[in-house]
């Protein structure tokens, strides 16, 4: 079951960026734009927590399951240990909060130039933490999840 829902999370790695950036593209020329927060842009806000959503949760699942987490003397000594044991689990959290905040405040805020601001912003924040998490696991961006 782990090999299977690793995969499952790695494949979903490229969804969540996908559509994170989707999200940063539609709501920095929407912002820029001052065009009108459309029906479509409120959808690719939900698909992208649904998805982030599930990754946290198959993460999860992972997280507690995996060889790579140890909780001993040598886990902070060691970096591939403390990658997976810390490091990318806080990252990733941290983003997924990011976007989380963003899809809730925008639906309260006045008018659609500030809501495309709004997860520009959060979700551009986002996407910068993402990539370094991934990237500084010693792995590329399109890095499967078996050549960990």
């Amino acid at each position: 079951m782990y090999p299977a829902l690793l995969h499952i999370h790695s494949f979903l790695r490229y969804l969540v960026l996908l559509l994170l950036v989707i999200v940063v593209v539609k709501s920095f020329v929407g912002w820029v734009g001052k065009l009108r927060f459309s029906n479509l842009d409120n959808k690719f806000s939900l698909w992208l927590l649904i998805v982030t959503h599930t990754q946290l949760l198959i993460g999860l699942f992972l997280y507690f399951v995996s060889p790579f987490v140890q909780f001993n003397g040598n886990t902070m000594k060691d970096f591939t240990t403390r990658y997976w044991t810390v490091e990318h689990g806080f990252m990733m959290i941290l983003a997924i909060a990011l976007i989380t905040i963003g899809r809730i405040t925008y639906k309260k805020l006045p008018n659609d130039a500030v809501k495309h601001q709004r997860l520009f912003l959060m979700n551009g924040v986002a996407l910068i933490i993402i990539i370094i998490a991934i990237v500084s696991g010693g792995r590329g961006l399109l890095a499967s999840s078996w050549m960990r």
